[in-house]
């Protein structure tokens, strides 16, 4: 027998990604998932926290498709580039993923999920990205009076900007990001 938990997160995951977060009801899920509504609220207080589950989930497959792509030993700028570019790629592909890019949605989930669970259930980055700053520091590869996780922090701005397009000017895309880039890795000391 399946466990319900698992029935809600799959009924979850192919309804959200047919008809996006805002067009998918609790009912409905419970109702793909062959269980009552109320049984729904055993394991998720809300449809907010199921996305997030599922959208956590989604999100580490992602990054782990994308280790398997690149090449650790290449040369940093080199690949945060592709690691970047790939994680954009998988983000705009991916149903669920793609809820990133609406602010509304995502806003109000991330903040219900983080309230419930704390920052620390929450992993958009890769956790060991902070040790391979370090080895690049050590290496002279990168400026090393910045520490990894504001390095971290860094790279994770460049990617949130891209949540406010409409904001900064549509027009000025994917431009703008080539320049930020740009700026950034000579501004660690790696010439890009």
């Amino acid at each position: 027998m399946i466990d319900k938990k698992e029935q809600l997160l799959k009924a979850g995951r192919q309804l959200f990604s047919e008809k996006g977060f805002k067009e998918t009801n609790v009912s409905e899920i419970t109702k793909l998932a062959g269980m009552a509504t109320g049984t729904f609220y055993n394991y998720y207080s809300s449809k907010d926290q199921l996305f997030m589950d599922i959208y956590n989930e989604e999100n580490i497959k992602l990054k782990r498709k994308i280790m398997k792509e690149v090449d650790l030993d290449e040369e940093p700028q080199k690949l945060i580039g592709q690691i970047m570019l790939l994680n954009t790629q998988g983000m705009k592909t991916n149903p669920i993923l793609k809820e990133w890019y609406n602010k509304d949605v995502f806003q109000r989930i991330e903040k219900a999920f983080r309230e419930e669970k704390g920052v620390d259930q929450v992993e958009f980055s890769y956790s060991f990205f902070p040790e391979l700053i370090k080895k690049w520091q050590d290496e002279g590869k990168m400026r090393d009076d910045i520490s990894p996780d504001m390095v971290m922090a860094i790279f994770g701005a460049i990617v949130n900007i891209d949540t406010h397009k409409e904001e900064i000017g549509v027009e000025y895309f994917p431009k703008l990001m080539d320049y930020l880039m740009d700026f950034v890795m000579k501004g660690l000391g790696m010439d890009v």
